[in-house]
């Protein structure tokens, strides 16, 4: 996973042509907020850190777990959902970069980037009580429930047993027979694996046993551009509220953390 910030830089337009293309905006942005509402419900708001380079999330037990990333900033926290308000953290070692996050029994899994490490706490007090090697780089993290299920960029989703760590499975993402890379943090969710896909606004729901793509998501305009900054990053992080049925999304370095009911399945 890129470290760097994504940025999307536009050439200006002379100023003869101003008219047009504030028509061609006008109707481009009508399409765009048409496109991505048309996939989301936002039910609720809620405050996030913007100092939170948000690489897992997961809701559980009416607490709020999060894992942020880059070197020598990378944790794992329990955070109110309400306030946004850090209530327990534990920091990584200076050169882990975090990663996925995923919540097993009483046992929470982190994965980071490029150190072929993950960190085993107990939940609920964070405490560290274990480490284990793999192979590759570490993205997203979920589970089923029994495995560990990781992605680490490329179209290929691992299961891992969480008590050996060894790969039992391999899956390997396809949209209509076409391999689907950078795969992202992952929430399985009565039966299918939702993903962010990285650098972009779009989530992907997946069967995790074929590993084929069931429906695309666009949520672009989740984050309102007068609630962005120049630190804003992309879309990342998904959690399942069981209690409401829908789902807590959020971004690197976002303010917001929003509660969100997807209501249409849309192409890619």
């Amino acid at each position: 996973m890129s470290v760097e910030r994504s940025t999307a830089r536009y050439p200006s337009l002379l100023k003869s042509y101003s008219a047009l293309a504030a028509a061609m905006a006008t109707v481009a942005f009508a399409c765009q907020v048409s496109g991505a509402q048309s996939d989301f419900e936002v039910l609720r708001r809620f405050p996030h850190d913007t100092a939170a380079y948000t690489q897992g999330l997961l809701y559980a037990d009416g607490q709020l777990y999060e894992s942020t990333g880059q070197l020598g900033r990378s944790q794992v926290r329990r955070v109110d959902l309400e306030t946004g308000q850090v209530q327990a953290s534990v920091r990584l070692p200076n050169d882990r970069f975090g990663e996925g996050l995923a919540l097993l029994g009483d046992k929470l899994y982190q994965l980071t980037w490029q150190t072929n490490v993950g960190y085993v706490y107990e939940a609920s007090t964070l405490v560290l009580v274990d480490s284990f090697a793999y192979e590759g780089e570490g993205w997203g993290l979920a589970t089923d429930g029994t495995s560990l299920i990781m992605s680490d960029g490329t179209a290929k989703l691992r299961y891992l047993d969480p008590e050996t760590f060894e790969v039992t499975q391999e899956v390997n993402v396809n949209d209509q027979g076409s391999a689907l890379t950078s795969i992202n943090e992952l929430e399985y969710v009565n039966g299918s694996l939702y993903a962010n896909i990285y650098q972009s606004d779009r989530m992907v729901r997946i069967d995790p046993v074929t590993g084929e793509v069931k429906a695309w998501f666009n949520l672009r305009g989740l984050l309102p551009s007068e609630d962005r900054s120049r630190n804003t990053d992309v879309l990342n992080g998904i959690a399942y509220h069981e209690g409401t049925g829908n789902l807590l999304v959020t971004g690197k370095f976002w303010p917001a953390l929003f509660e969100i009911r997807l209501v249409e399945e849309g192409g890619p």
